[in-house]
C-alpha cells in the first residue's frame, strides 16, 4: 500500500538528525544511494503489489487489504515501542484523551478515507496513470491549506501549481483507458490525503508535537485499522470468501503488509541519513520508474502525449517542492559533476545507457513485445511461495 503513511511524506517531516560519532561512521560506511534505493524499492513494491492483488488476481477487496496492512502496522509499532527506542520521541509530548479525540481521531478518519478511495482506483486505472494523477496532490494540499487558513494565497505559487495541473491535464487527455469512476476514486483519495496532511501540519504547529512517520503511524494505525475493519465488514464482508483469500495466499498477504510497514521505517532512516530534499528528488525518480514498471510488468499503454504532459507536471512538482533556489543549486551541482568527470564520465554514461537500452530491446524482442510470460512467471513464483 503506497499510501501506508507515505507517498506524501515531506509535509511536516523532521529535519535530518544530528549525527553523533557512531552515526558518522555508519554514514561513511553506507552510501546514501543505498537508502534511496531501498526506499524506492519498497515504495514501488507496495504499489505494484496492490495493483497485482486488486487487478491482476481479480481480488477487488481494497478495504480488506488496507485493513490488514493497518492491523499489521498497529501490532508492529507496539512491538517496536516495547523493544526498541525508535518511538521514544512520543514521550516528549504525551497525547491525552482530549488531544487524541480532537486531532488523532479526525486525522485517522481522513487517512482511512484516503486509503479506501486511493486503493479503489487500482481496480480501474493503470499504475502509470495513477502516478500521473498523484502529481496534483501538492496542488490540492495548497488549496486545502488556504481553506484552513494555514497559508495565504499567492499568485506566484498559484502559477507554479498551474504548471502541474496543466501537465496532468495533458497526460489525462492522452490516457487510452480513461475510466471516469477510477479517476473519481483517485480524486477523492487525493482530496482526503491533502486534508490529512494539512490537519497533521496544523496539529504539529499548534501543539508543538513532534511526529516522525513512525510515531504518526503509532497513533493513526489503530484508528485506521478499526474503521477499515468495520467498513470492510459492511461493504466487502458479504462478498469476501475463503476462496478469495486462498487465491491471493495468506503468506503473500502478510508479506505485502510487512513490506508496507518497512516502507515507513525506510522513510525515517532515509531522512535521518540524508535530507528531506533527497526524499523529494527520490520521489520524482520513483514515480518515473513506476510508470516504466507499469508498462513493462502490466503492459499498460503509455502514449507520447502522456509522457509530454507528465514531464511538465514533474517539472512543476519539483519547482513547487524545492523552490527556485534549490532547483538552481541542483542544476549547478549537476554541472559541476559533469565537468568533474569530464569526457571519461560521459563515456561511462554512454556505455551504461547503450547497455541498458540494448538489454531492454533484447527483452522486448524476446518476449514479442508482451509481458504475459513475465506475468506467468510472477504468478508461478507467488504460488510456489504460498505452497511452502
Amino acid at each position: 500500500m503506497e499510501k501506508s503513511t507515505t507517498d506524501q511524506k515531506t509535509q511536516a517531516l523532521p529535519p535530518p538528525t544530528t549525527a553523533s560519532q557512531p552515526a558518522v561512521a555508519t554514514r561513511d560506511a553506507i552510501h546514501p544511494a543505498f537508502y534511496v534505493a531501498v526506499w524506492i524499492a519498497l515504495s514501488s513494491s507496495v504499489i505494484l503489489f496492490n495493483k497485482y492483488i486488486l487487478s491482476t488476481l481479480k481480488s477487488p477487496f481494497p478495504i480488506f487489504l488496507t485493513a490488514l496492512h493497518m492491523s499489521f502496522a498497529t501490532a508492529a509499532t507496539r512491538i517496536l515501542a516495547k523493544t526498541t527506542k525508535m518511538l521514544d520521541s512520543r514521550h516528549e509530548n504525551p497525547m491525552d484523551w482530549s488531544q487524541w479525540s480532537k486531532s488523532v481521531l479526525p486525522i485517522g478518519v481522513a487517512f482511512t478515507a484516503s486509503l479506501i478511495f486511493s486503493n479503489q482506483a487500482y481496480i480501474y486505472l493503470s499504475v502509470a496513470f495513477i502516478q500521473m494523477l498523484k502529481a496534483t496532490t501538492p496542488v490540492v494540499v495548497l488549496f486545502v491549506s488556504w481553506g484552513f487558513g494555514m497559508a495565504a494565497p499567492s499568485t506566484k505559487v498559484f502559477m507554479n501549481v498551474f504548471v502541474i495541473v496543466l501537465g496532468v491535464m495533458i497526460a489525462s487527455y492522452g490516457e487510452i483507458h480513461f475510466v471516469a469512476i477510477g479517476v473519481a476514486f483517485q480524486a477523492l483519495g487525493i482530496v482526503f490525503e491533502a486534508t490529512r496532511l494539512v490537519m497533521v501540519q496544523k496539529l504539529l504547529s499548534s501543539s508543538g508535537h513532534k511526529m516522525d512517520p513512525m510515531v504518526s503511524l503509532y497513533y493513526f494505525a489503530p484508528v485506521c485499522a478499526s474503521f477499515l475493519t468495520v467498513i470492510g465488514m459492511v461493504f466487502e464482508g458479504p462478498r469476501l470468501s475463503i476462496e478469495d483469500i486462498q487465491r491471493v495466499g495468506v503468506p503473500f498477504l502478510l508479506f505485502t503488509a510487512a513490506v508496507a510497514f518497512m516502507l515507513n521505517v525506510s522513510v525515517v532512516v532515509l531522512i535521518g541519513r540524508t535530507s528531506s530534499l533527497v526524499l523529494t528528488l527520490s520521489g520524482v525518480l520513483k514515480d518515473i520508474l513506476l510508470v516504466a514498471a507499469s508498462f513493462l510488468l502490466f503492459g499498460d499503454p503509455i502514449t507520447g502525449t502522456q509522457i509530454f504532459g507528465y514531464s511538465i507536471a514533474l517539472g512543476g512538482l519539483m519547482w513547487y517542492k524545492m523552490g527556485t533556489k534549490e532547483m538552481e543549486a541542483v542544476l549547478d551541482r549537476a554541472k559541476s559533476l559533469k565537468s568533474k568527470f569530464g569526457r571519461l564520465g560521459r563515456r561511462k554514461a554512454t556505455v551504461f545507457l547503450v547497455t541498458f537500452a540494448t538489454g531492454i530491446a533484447m527483452l522486448y524482442v524476446y518476449y514479442g513485445g508482451h509481458v504475459e510470460t513475465l506475468k506467468s512467471a510472477a504468478m508461478a513464483a507467488r504460488q510456489g511461495y504460498g505452497n511452502l
